[in-house]
């Protein structure tokens, strides 16, 4: 295949159209995506050129455009679905225009035929209200409706009741295993999609599926003896040392990334709405050890992995890194955010929180650091509780926290915030986002409120809760924040060295996602694919070329501005001191800076913050 097919559908006139483009002019989902945003300002749906090869972690689906929450181009993504994605002979399906009425779209390929494409009304609020509620309950309408259309498994994608009122809901899919829908969901959480697919193109469930053959790469005596030339290991072997910490990791005898992650934060945990951060070193890992390893972690390890509760994401793969616990999967940063940073350090509590975001459809990480927020105001009396619809107070100290009854005390008032939400007359308003929200508040309540709050902010209303790790990166100006587009590893580095790290890992993540794999498999992926794109097409040094073009392109229309909340400046204060202190790091650097945030913390955290922004700026400039 020497080009890239995207069909361009028109869901107000139901009229489509295939655009063809050369390899080497475009490769694959976000540089395509990026190109047709600006054109069209679609919503866009592919895979990356190996979707259906031999390659473990080649099939996840990428979804890209302009962010309702973040306000700048947007890159999401979700595992497994791309491989029947793949099935429909096309590379990219970019959404336009808005339907007259909610809808569903339906796209079938039957054999070598023409894609079949169908829009149909959904009777969307009472769906929402049937079964199991929500994105499952359309889900499962989409599939009960549409699945003897189809000779193979379809796929289905739909949003939840948060979409109409927020501007950061999420698109959740579910596997379809031998005509079941599955609890294994995996979700394009981070950017709004769900939003923007339901307010600006009003589709809230998409299903497609087919029997199209494609020539995909299968040959794995072939890739075997590249990676033999290259790691002096076979394909799977190597793939399996790759994906250890998602799978099982002897040296923490957990897995995946809640178990993994908790095993490992000890004093770096981050709880009660960050309030751990101005926590001792003892205190911090004195609840790390009673509420994480003796309780938290201690359920997850005998419940998901003693059991051996695991499963793919859909696509053959050694990592199996979805831990089950019958239908609830355990993935660390919505159990984190929707977890200890709400004051939450129970399984039975945390499952029940995070069921009812995804049954509403909301960006977990987002929503967590949301409401955690809002307790946190209301906690230290900075807002009533009759403001934002509750009735109690949380309890939001590690001192005499009962882990059963105030976990549930806890999980009880968040779930009471996410109705409020998305309720009719709803005293929490996020239509416009939850950065000019928490601004509205502020100016009647005092900056203290806003103070409370721990996001990244783009251009006028942009903002997106941080990834859930207690590093500068998570906090950095770049063009694309909330994913893994920066450095996020503990170890200090000047500020703009940082800045070039973050720069480092946006071409990397960026390269990854534009050939549709699974960051999981990054420790081959990052050095194999230039050469197996190389290998099959001729084209790798122009791929790399094309990787560094489009990073560029989206970093300049970087529009971050700078930490509206003291609490950003104290995350990074605190990191330093943790370093200097705890970890004892020798560095003329760190002391230079930790002398400066000592001396005027604010003036500090803004040459800090600026430096960040130059080495990136240093890194992705286009010449």
């Amino acid at each position: 295949m020497d080009i890239l097919k995207t069909m361009l559908i028109d869901v107000g006139s139901s009229f489509c159209r295939i655009k063809r483009y050369k390899i080497g002019d475009f490769f694959g989902p976000v540089d395509m995506g990026l190109y047709l945003s600006k054109q069209y300002n679609s919503l866009n749906i592919g895979t990356g050129l190996l979707a259906g090869s031999i390659f473990p972690g080649s099939n996840r689906l990428i979804i890209n455009g302009f962010s309702p929450c973040w306000g700048g181009f947007y890159v999401s993504s979700m595992g497994g679905a791309g491989l029947v994605f793949n099935d429909l002979g096309l590379n990219m399906l970019s959404i336009i225009g808005r339907a007259t009425v909610p809808s569903v779209l339906y796209l079938n390929r039957p054999h070598q035929e023409e894609v079949m494409v169908e829009i149909e009304e959904l009777p969307l609020e009472s769906i929402w209200n049937e079964g199991r509620k929500g994105v499952y309950s359309l889900m499962d309408y989409v599939y009960e409706k549409y699945k003897n259309k189809y000779e193979n498994d379809p796929r289905v994608l739909a949003v939840g009741k948060a979409s109409q009122k927020t501007d950061f809901r999420a698109i959740v899919s579910s596997h379809i295993k031998k005509g079941e829908m599955t609890y294994i969901d995996t979700w394009c959480g981070r950017g709004g999609f769900g939003s923007k697919l339901l307010q600006e193109h009003n589709i809230a469930a998409i299903i497609f599926g087919g029997t199209f053959i494609e020539e995909d790469f299968r040959d794995l005596k072939v890739a075997d003896e590249w990676f033999k030339n290259k790691y002096q290991k076979k394909l799977a072997a190597k793939d399996i040392e790759a994906t250890t910490k998602y799978r099982y990791d002897p040296k923490f005898n957990t897995g995946g990334t809640f178990g993994v992650n908790y095993a490992a934060v000890g004093g770096s945990l981050l709880a009660f709405n960050y309030n751990s951060i101005y926590w001792s070193e003892e205190k911090r890992k004195d609840v790390h050890q009673r509420f994480i390893l003796d309780h938290y972690l201690k359920e997850f390890n005998e419940e998901t992995i003693a059991n051996k509760q695991q499963n793919t994401c859909g696509e053959p793969c050694a990592a199996v890194c979805k831990k089950m616990n019958n239908e609830y999967k355990k993935d660390y940063e919505p159990y984190q955010a929707l977890g200890p940073l709400c004051g939450i350090f129970d399984q039975r509590s945390a499952e029940k929180v995070t069921h009812h975001a995804d049954i509403l459809g909301f960006d977990a990480i987002s929503v967590g650091g949301f409401t955690a927020f809002l307790m946190d105001c209301v906690d230290k009396d900075y807002i009533e509780p009759a403001d934002v619809g509750i009735e109690k107070k949380p309890k939001f100290s590690p001192d005499n926290f009962d882990i059963l009854e105030d976990s549930a005390h806890n999980a009880n008032i968040v779930i009471k915030l996410l109705d409020n939400i998305v309720a009719n007359d709803n005293p929490i308003d996020l239509s416009e986002g939850a950065r000019k929200y928490a601004r509205h508040l502020a100016r009647t309540r005092g900056k203290k409120v806003l103070d409370c709050f721990v996001y990244n902010a783009f251009a006028r209303k942009g903002w997106v809760v941080p990834n859930q790790y207690w590093v500068p990166g998570v906090l950095s100006p770049m063009a694309i924040m909330g994913k893994y587009y920066m450095w996020y590893n503990s170890e200090f580095v000047p500020p703009r060295e940082l800045g070039k790290a973050n720069a480092d890992r946006f071409k990397k993540e960026i390269m990854i996602d534009n050939m549709g794999f699974c960051r999981f498999h990054r420790l081959w992926a990052e050095e194999m694919i230039p050469e197996i794109i190389e290998e099959l097409y001729g084209l790798g040094k122009e791929y790399m070329n094309n990787v560094a073009l489009t990073v560029g392109r989206i970093h300049s229309r970087n529009a971050s501005v700078y930490w509206e909340s003291q609490k950003n400046v104290d995350f990074i204060y605190h990191y330093l001191k943790r370093k200097k202190e705890i970890d004892k790091v020798e560095s003329d650097h760190l002391t230079f800076w930790l002398e400066r945030f000592e001396k005027d913390r604010n003036d500090a955290a803004f040459d800090y913050w600026y430096d960040i922004h130059k080495g990136a700026h240093e890194s992705l400039r286009e010449y």
